[in-house]
């Protein structure tokens, strides 16, 4: 009897060992990939649906969780006479869902389109978590106490005026840096912060245009680090040390639509506009440089020829993107050429305007989540959409375009940790197990 326990022992301590659980710190998971690379994760969903773990309440608001060191931290919105309010940062306990602290500052949400909310998702470095409001509220905060360590405001620090969708670019951690689309002027587009105190060290590209509402990314390519700035008037890449422009391309989307994270493939960036369609450049495998390898020919929302995304950020697997269009297909494009190869509706539902869903690889396949408050697992690949598994994930609360078929969206990206889901809407954060049983 007693081998046979130390047999068991030993067999669940291999498991354990092979298992592989990670945290998710900030938009799109570490180093903003869309990559959850954690294993003993189940194949399908039961067909009772997914165990629930907890549920607390929120305000409203369109930001994603971040999870990191048994922490969750989301940020929301509460009105109140007329535009003003208060938004709110959170941190919960990530297996319990209890509220652990809450910083508030007060917010004016004046001449701000689809205003439920902030739309950063808040980034964790270590004992420092950043959050970024709507109208350019940034703050540095203690992970453990919520103490306020540093904040800027960017419309009363840098004149930034703050364009009608609202200020969405999360801050972005490099080394000793924080680095944020700020909208700023003079020559503030971009500006690097002391992550510890707060300030400036660096700032860079004129704001004769919008900032967009891209999230920045750093990549390696041409031999060097590059911090890859999608805005309204260009693609940039800037060197994170200095803000130096390395490279740009000129590029003026319509309504300033710079919104899906740029994807890095290889040697090849790819961007994708809502009504301007998609963009691969070829960067240099010597110097930090970039040419347009090719480009969609159709500039309208309907009359669409390859992929014109917007909310969703799309994905590139084995030389194929994956993505959703401007009213709702999910689209295969061969990534050498921008040829589409299929496209489906199964994946949203709804042939509707911004119809949307998220997007992240495990492993082999996907999981996707649709503005329905759905959970898809699927195998993308270049013959088609393979469904494995669908449930119901959360309640669309959000009525702010009151176009749809179930008068409410969910525009939220979830956070995947620890075998976990993390995600909210208007009322609620909650997380479910997404553990192999």
């Amino acid at each position: 009897m007693r081998t046979a326990r130390l047999l068991a022992t030993l067999c669940a301590m291999a498991v354990c060992a092979h298992l592989h659980a990670d945290d998710w710190p900030e938009w799109r998971g570490k180093g903003r990939l869309g990559v959850w690379n954690e294993t003993g994760i189940l194949d399908k969903f039961p067909a009772s649906g997914l165990k629930f773990v907890w549920r607390t309440p929120l305000r409203g608001g369109y930001t994603g969780p971040s999870v990191a060191n048994g922490r969750v931290f989301v940020t929301d919105f509460t009105r109140g006479d007329g535009s003003a309010g208060i938004e709110r940062a959170l941190c919960l306990d990530e297996k319990t869902g209890k509220v652990l602290w809450t910083r508030e500052w007060p917010a004016d949400y004046a001449g701000l389109s689809y205003n439920c909310g902030p739309r950063a998702t808040p980034t964790v470095d270590g004992d420092r978590v950043y959050t970024l409001g709507s109208k350019g509220a940034l703050h540095c905060l203690d992970v453990k106490t919520g103490s306020v360590l540093w904040k800027k405001d960017f419309f009363t620090d840098y004149d930034t005026r703050v364009p009608v969708w609202g200020i969405a670019g999360a801050p972005l951690v490099d080394g000793d840096r924080l680095l944020c689309i700020v909208g700023g002027r003079p020559d503030a587009k971009v500006v690097a912060f002391d992550k510890r105190t707060g300030r400036e060290l660096w700032r860079a590209l004129a704001s004769d245009t919008e900032p967009g509402y891209g999230q920045p990314v750093l990549i390696e390519a041409g031999k060097t680090r590059q911090l890859i700035v999608w805005h309204a008037g260009a693609v940039s890449a800037l060197a994170p040390e200095t803000g130096a422009v390395l490279w740009e391309h000129p590029w003026f989307p319509r309504a300033n639509l710079s919104v899906a994270t740029p994807v890095l493939d290889g040697n090849r960036l790819f961007v994708s506009a809502f009504y301007n369609g998609s963009r691969m450049f070829e960067l240099s495998a010597d110097k930090p440089a970039a040419r347009l390898l090719w480009q969609g020919n159709s500039d309208s929302e309907r009359q669409t020829d390859g992929l014109h995304a917007l909310i969703c950020t799309p994905a590139i697997k084995d030389g194929h993107i994956y993505g959703v269009c401007s009213y709702g297909q999910f689209r295969c494009l061969n990534a050498k050429t921008g040829e589409r190869g299929w496209e489906t509706m199964d994946v949203t539902r709804e042939q509707a305007r911004w119809a949307t869903a998220f997007i992240v690889r495990n492993r082999d396949r996907f999981f996707i989540n649709n503005d329905r408050g759905e959970l898809m697992i699927a195998g993308l690949k270049p013959d088609g959409y393979h469904e494995i598994s669908r449930t119901t994930l959360i309640k669309p609360t959000n009525r702010q375009g009151g176009r749809r078929e179930l008068g409410a969206v969910n525009w939220t990206h979830p956070a995947y940790a620890n075998r976990h889901l993390f995600t909210r809407n208007d009322e609620e954060i909650l997380c479910v197990s997404l553990e192999k049983p």
